[in-house]
């Protein structure tokens, strides 16, 4: 299966970060931004 890689934005909470940990534990390479820590 091919890898993809998804940028995320607002993804310190709430919906961004739902959508990084579910497509991180699918095998996607995610890269994240976000203005909290």
């Amino acid at each position: 299966m091919t890898q993809r890689t998804i940028v995320i934005t607002g993804a310190s909470d709430g919906i961004g970060a739902a959508a990084a940990r579910t497509l991180t534990q699918a095998g996607d390479r995610v890269v994240v931004v976000g203005r909290s820590e």
